[in-house]
């Protein structure tokens, strides 16, 4: 069922508003099917599909997904010559290759797209299931989350 919208290979049928979740980190996708099934997190299509999956595939789930192979980018626009400001402030939680941590998803390679909704999205308190993030992503305006998102989009 995940792979009819988040890819049978990997890699998402719609990139800028479906993220990988192959090589994802394993707690942070058990996260966001909770925060799905209990309405910390808004989708309607990924909150009824998490409503029906049981309490005890959830882990099984996510374990599935993190022992995938992180999938190749394509259509990456250029990153920055300099490393954006602020980066610095995402490593304690991404880790400083944002590879994500045990808790912390991976935004390494993430699709630029998708990565400048999101950080807009918890900007803006539109998403609100990290209020860390929340407050994080108001720090900075438009055209620096866009510098971040391009530069992390570019990473492998």
């Amino acid at each position: 069922m995940c792979g009819a919208c988040h890819g049978a290979n990997g890699t998402p049928l719609d990139a800028k508003t479906m993220p990988n979740i192959w090589g994802q980190q394993p707690y942070y996708i058990l996260t966001q099917l909770v925060h799905y099934r209990n309405g910390m997190r808004e989708n309607p299509v990924m909150a009824s599909i998490a409503k029906t999956l049981q309490q005890s595939d959830l882990r099984p789930l996510a374990a599935y997904f993190a022992a995938k192979p992180w999938p190749a980018g394509s259509n990456t626009p250029a990153a920055p010559a300099e490393t954006p400001k602020g980066l610095t402030m995402c490593t304690p939680c991404h880790q400083a290759n944002f590879q994500g941590g045990i808790s912390w998803p991976r935004v390494a390679g993430l699709n630029y797209d998708y990565m400048v909704a999101a950080m807009r999205s918890f900007a803006n308190e539109e998403r609100t299931n990290n209020m860390d993030m929340v407050k994080i992503m108001k720090l900075f305006s438009d055209s620096e989350r866009d510098a971040m998102a391009r530069y992390l989009a570019a990473l492998k």
